[in-house]
């Protein structure tokens, strides 16, 4: 099992690119379902969710080709309704066929999905809006069953703003009979590249980006010929490694408007940032100071980001607090932060994170994404050598993240296992 092995206590510098937004292309890739002929999706990150979504696909009997960076995909072959549990526990948002599969199939049989144990993500949004369009739906031995002899607008109310709920029933009212109407719609900007590219295909969506959706049904879609929008998170992930190394590093290829929450932070932290005209700088010249963080559905501080601010929180002046409102089991990461030196005490969903003058190096264990990720900023930051170990869970979400930060000046390597 690979490692990833890291001195710190090194200054970042220089430039580095984002890379194509996972939590953008999956759902990009499953749109691909609703349509005869070959789809082009350029930008497509070279991860392992990107190649379990592609292994689903080719299994549900669409044709896929190409990666990393270009991926096509043609499902006029779309034969087989089942989405089985070895393909989709590797990842949750294999759910997102579900929707493809009942507007073009008109039946689906999806395992219930795995991933990361950062809490219990149920999908019944997803179930429950499916139904109101007129599917029938069982849950039989782990598995939704859903059956549709036609799929009906309607009126639908979100109990929470729930993303890949919201890509679910775009992709399920884009061919249904009449008009749709997501109500507190998630407004995450992966929600708006999948709109655009439905819209490209054909469909009639209006309101993506806001918290009310309007979709009016057509009756088929066209393949389409797109790019997958900068990943925020990564982008977001190195914007706060500069800060915490007292570094300086443009981060390339980000959307500004993507990291208002994350910018307001930072700032308030101590870090200098400048947007530039191919980026978002970031200079961490200043001593960090706390400063108190609440994860809210967009356009508030992303929940995938708490992890890594956590991390610049630990050696801050002074005391924060981090309130974890989004996923109820997303602390994991602070007892292998509190290996290193931090000082942390959780209290149901809130962190209270006092500053310590250093981290130090120590063997730690990922247990998932962005947690993977707040350990690798930790030992960057940390006096001495830090081993992470379970590091497949960084390569779900992060693209060559070593060989990035290690351009920058860092020393940190990947050992193979």
């Amino acid at each position: 099992m690979d490692r990833i092995v890291i001195e710190g206590g090194r200054p970042l510098k220089g430039a580095v690119h984002v890379g194509g937004a996972k939590n953008a292309a999956l759902p990009m890739l499953a749109s691909a379902l609703l349509t005869d002929g070959w789809n082009t999706f350029t930008n497509v990150p070279a991860l392992r969710d990107i190649e379990s979504i592609k292994l689903l696909l080719s299994h549900l009997g669409a044709a896929v080709e190409g990666g990393p960076g270009t991926v096509r995909i043609n499902a006029a072959g779309l034969n087989n309704s089942e989405a089985p549990y070895d393909l989709v526990r590797k990842m949750r948002a294999s759910i997102l066929v579900l929707g493809p599969l009942v507007a073009r199939l008109k039946r689906a049989r999806v395992s219930l999905p795995g991933g990361c144990a950062i809490g219990a993500r149920p999908i019944n949004v997803h179930l429950k809006a499916l139904s109101d369009m007129g599917a029938d739906l069982e849950l039989v031995d782990g598995y939704v069953e859903a059956t549709a002899k036609v799929l009906r607008g309607t009126e639908l109310f979100l109990d929470v703003p729930t993303v890949t709920g919201t890509e679910n029933i775009l992709m399920a009212a884009v061919m249904a009979q009449g008009r749709t109407v997501i109500r507190n719609a998630a407004r995450e900007p992966e929600v708006v590249a999948l709109a655009d590219t439905l819209n490209q295909m054909g469909a009639k969506i209006t309101g993506a980006g806001t918290s009310v959706i309007t979709i009016e049904g057509v009756s088929s879609l066209t393949p389409v010929s797109v790019s997958v929008i900068p990943d925020r998170i990564e982008a977001g992930t190195f914007m706060v490694a500069a800060a915490l190394t007292r570094g300086d590093v443009l981060v390339k290829g980000s959307d500004p408007s993507h990291q208002n929450a994350l910018m307001d932070k930072l700032s308030r932290a101590g870090a200098k940032i400048s947007l530039e005209k191919d980026g978002i700088r970031v200079c961490g010249e200043a001593p960090v100071v706390g400063v108190d963080v609440k994860t809210l559905p967009y356009p508030g501080f992303p929940t995938d980001m708490q992890a890594q601010f956590m991390v610049l929180m630990s050696v801050a002046k002074g005391q924060s607090l981090i309130c974890e409102t989004v996923f109820e089991n997303r602390f994991i990461h602070v007892s292998e932060l509190r290996r290193m030196g931090a000082d942390i005490t959780v209290s149901g969903n809130t962190a209270a994170v006092k500053g310590v003058p250093a981290l130090s190096g120590a063997p730690v264990m990922a247990t998932d994404l962005r947690a993977s990720a707040s350990l690798v900023l930790a030992g960057l930051a940390a006096k001495g050598k830090t081993e992470i170990q379970r590091v497949y869970h960084l390569d779900r979400g992060y693209e060559h993240l070593e060989e990035k930060f290690a351009h920058l000046g860092a020393s940190i390597q990947r050992v193979k296992g």
